[in-house]
């Protein structure tokens, strides 16, 4: 005869088989077909909204990274013309004071 653990084994794979067929049945149902396209359509909308939002950063950050960039220009220009006026302006009185 067949003992409790081979007759276990028996049920469980007969349990298995059953419950894989219904499942592939469920999941072919036309109710999870919509269930499948709502979740996908959903899922491009999160996407689309994720990447309008990223570009609106993106843009934030190069509009962000121009205005640095002219700052330190500025900046730059600034430290070069205060650089160089003082040396002008103290060669010219040099020289004036050599002609007095």
């Amino acid at each position: 005869m067949i003992d409790a653990s081979t007759a276990k084994k028996i049920g469980l794979f007969a349990g298995g088989v059953l419950f894989g067929t219904a499942g592939v049945k469920i999941l072919a149902s036309e109710d999870a077909k919509k269930f499948y396209v709502n979740c996908l359509a959903a899922g491009l909308r999160a996407k689309d909204c994720v990447m309008t939002t990223a570009t609106s950063i993106q843009e934030n950050a190069e509009d962000i990274l121009a205005e640095a960039k002219d700052i330190n220009e500025k900046r730059a220009a600034e430290v070069f013309e205060d650089e160089s006026a003082p040396e002008a302006g103290e060669a010219s009185g040099e020289t004036e004071g050599l002609q007095e």
